[in-house]
C-alpha cells in the first residue's frame, strides 16, 4: 500500500484504474445484476468510496479488486432496497461476492475476467433501438460521457442521454443475457460493435501527442478491441477492415506532430517516421478482407487509408481513385463527413469551386453547424476560389470549435496567410 494520508495519490491512483479497467469492471458487475445502469451506480459508489477510504488507510495493491469488491456489496445493498430483483438474483450475486480483497490475486485477469465483448454485444441485441446500439457501447464498456458520445454521432448531449437511459431501461427489463450471441447472430450485431470501437479510436486520435491520458488509454483500448473482434472473427472482412483501419492512421500518429508539437498535415508528413510494421500488418488485413467479394465501409475506410499512404510515399497522385473510393463509402454510408472529405478529394482533381459546389447541399445540414472538419473544409474551399471574406468567417468558425491547441495555431495560420481584404 502507498503511506496512507496521500489524497494525490488516492486521486491519481483511482483516475488510472478508471482509465484502465472501467469497462472491465463495469462488464463484469453487470454480467452478475443484469442490469447495466446498476453496475454503473455500484462502481461508481465504489469509486467514492475510495476516495474517501485509500488517504486514510492508503491505496491497496490491487486497487480494481477492492473496487470490485465494494461495488459488488453496494450492488446488493442496492438490489435489496430497490426490491427490484427476484431473491435468486440477490443470491446470485451474493455467492458471487464472497470474496475478500486479501484473498484476490494481483493479478486482475485471473480474478476479472474480461466479458466486455459480451457486454457489447449484449447493448447490440436487436430490442435495443438501432441507432443508441453504438453509443451505448461507447458509455457501458469504454466509460464515455453523453457529451462525448453525443459530438461523435452529431447530436445534443440531452438527446443522447435520454437515449441511453431508455436503452439501459430495456436491458434490465427485458432480461438481456449477458453472453456472446452465436455466430449467425453474432455477425447481424457486429456493424454497432465495430462503430462503437472506430468512434472511440476516433476521439483517441483527437490527441495525437498522447498528453491526454483519457483519451491515449482510449485509443489503445480501441486497438486492443479491434483485434479481439478479428480475432473471433477472422474471416469477416469487416473485421478485419476495421482493424486495417486503425493501424494505417495509428501508424501515421508520430508524423502528425513536429518537434515543435505542431500539426502536420498528412501531405507534409515524413513517411520515414510512420510505422512501417503496422502499414504492412494493415495491408495483408486489407488484402485479406477483399478477397471476400463483401465490400463493406471500413474496408473502403481503410483502402482509402492505403491510397493516401501510397500517394504521400510514391508521390504520384491518384486523386480519381480516392473519388471514387469515397463514391462507394457515400453510397454505403450516406454520411455528411464522407461528403466533406470526398470534396477535398475532388478539389484536388477539378478544382475548389467544384468541391464546393459538391457540399453545398451540405450547408443547411444542422449536424454540422458545430463541426470543426466542415468549417475547416469550407475555409480551405472558399480562400481558393478568392472568397476570402468568406473564408475569413469559415476559418474563425473552425478556430473557436477546434479544442486542440495545434490544429488551432494551424489554422490561425491559415487564416492569417489569407489576401488582406480590399
Amino acid at each position: 500500500m502507498y503511506p496512507t494520508g496521500d489524497n494525490e495519490q488516492a486521486r491519481s491512483t483511482a483516475e488510472a484504474v478508471a482509465r484502465r479497467s472501467y469497462g472491465k469492471l463495469v462488464a463484469f458487475l453487470a454480467a452478475r445484476t443484469r442490469d447495466v445502469a446498476a453496475a454503473e451506480d455500484a462502481l461508481s459508489e465504489a469509486f467514492a468510496a475510495a476516495l474517501s477510504d485509500w488517504p486514510r488507510n492508503g491505496c491497496p495493491a490491487n486497487p480494481e479488486a477492492w473496487l470490485l469488491t465494494v461495488a459488488r456489496r453496494k450492488a446488493i445493498d442496492n438490489h435489496r432496497g430497490q426490491r427490484r430483483y427476484e431473491a435468486i438474483d440477490t443470491e446470485h450475486l451474493e455467492n458471487t461476492t464472497a470474496v475478500s480483497t486479501a484473498a484476490i490475486p494481483d493479478s486482475l485477469g485471473a480474478e476479472i475476467p474480461d466479458q466486455r465483448l459480451g457486454l457489447m454485444f449484449v447493448c447490440t441485441h436487436p430490442a435495443i433501438n438501432p441507432h443508441v446500439r453504438a453509443p451505448l457501447i461507447l458509455q457501458a464498456v469504454l466509460g464515455l460521457d453523453a457529451a462525448r458520445i453525443a459530438s461523435a454521432f452529431l447530436t445534443s448531449p440531452a438527446a443522447m442521454s435520454k437515449r441511453l437511459v431508455r436503452a439501459k431501461e430495456k436491458i434490465r427489463n427485458a432480461a438481456i443475457p449477458f453472453e456472446i450471441p452465436g455466430r449467425d447472430e453474432l455477425l447481424v450485431r457486429l456493424e454497432a460493435v465495430l462503430d462503437a470501437v472506430y468512434a472511440a479510436f476516433t476521439e483517441g486520435w483527437t490527441d495525437p501527442a498522447g498528453t491526454d491520458a483519457a483519451r491515449r488509454d482510449l485509443k489503445d483500448e480501441a486497438l486492443f478491441l479491434g483485434r479481439l473482434i478479428h480475432d473471433l472473427l477472422p474471416r469477416e472482412p469487416e473485421a478485419s477492415g476495421l482493424l486495417a483501419l486503425i493501424l494505417y492512421a495509428e501508424s501515421r500518429r508520430a508524423a502528425r506532430r513536429n518537434t515543435s508539437g505542431e500539426f502536420v498535415p498528412l501531405t507534409a508528413q515524413n513517411p520515414e517516421s510512420w510505422d512501417s510494421e503496422m502499414i504492412a500488418e494493415a495491408e495483408a488485413l486489407l488484402h485479406q478482407s477483399s478477397a471476400s467479394n463483401r465490400i463493406g465501409r471500413y474496408q473502403l475506410e481503410a483502402a482509402l487509408q492505403s491510397a493516401h499512404v501510397s500517394r504521400v510515399r510514391t508521390g504520384i497522385a491518384n486523386w480519381p481513385q480516392v473519388v471514387q473510393l469515397y463514391d462507394a463509402l457515400f453510397l454505403v454510408t450516406q454520411s455528411p463527413v464522407v461528403a466533406i472529405n470526398r470534396a477535398l478529394a475532388i478539389a484536388e482533381m477539378r478544382g475548389p469551386a467544384a468541391a464546393l459546389e459538391a457540399i453545398d447541399h451540405f450547408a443547411e445540414d444542422k449536424r454540422l453547424a458545430e463541426y470543426q472538419p466542415w468549417w475547416a473544409a469550407r475555409a480551405d474551399l472558399l480562400s481558393r476560389t478568392g472568397a476570402i471574406s468568406q473564408a475569413r468567417h469559415a476559418y474563425e468558425i473552425a478556430i473557436g470549435l477546434e479544442s486542440d491547441p495545434a490544429i488551432r495555431r494551424f489554422l490561425e495560420e491559415r487564416r492569417s496567410a489569407l489576401p488582406t481584404a480590399p
